[in-house]
C-alpha cells in the first residue's frame, strides 16, 4: 500500500493552514502523487473521522488512505 509521510517531503512543501487535524499544502517542488504519479498543487491532509470539503473549481483529486490519515490531493 502506497505511503506519505508529508515530513518527507517538507521541504518542497509551503504550509498554508493547520488546524491541529487538517492541515493544507502548496507543492512547491513538482513532488509526484503517490496515487497516479503526477506532480499535484496542493495536499489536504485530515485525522478527522468526517471533514467537508469547499467547492473545488473542477479540479481533480486523488485520495490515498493509509494507517495514519488521509491525504487529498489536488491537480
Amino acid at each position: 500500500m502506497p505511503r506519505f509521510d508529508v515530513h518527507d517531503h517538507r521541504h518542497a512543501l509551503k504550509q498554508l493552514r493547520d488546524t491541529g487535524s487538517t492541515a493544507l499544502w502548496e507543492n512547491r517542488k513538482d513532488i509526484s502523487c503517490p496515487v497516479c504519479d503526477a506532480p499535484f498543487d496542493r495536499l489536504f491532509t485530515t485525522r478527522d473521522p468526517r471533514t467537508t470539503f469547499p467547492e473545488n473549481d473542477g479540479a481533480r483529486f486523488c485520495l490515498l488512505r493509509d494507517d495514519d490519515a488521509i491525504h487529498l490531493f489536488r491537480h
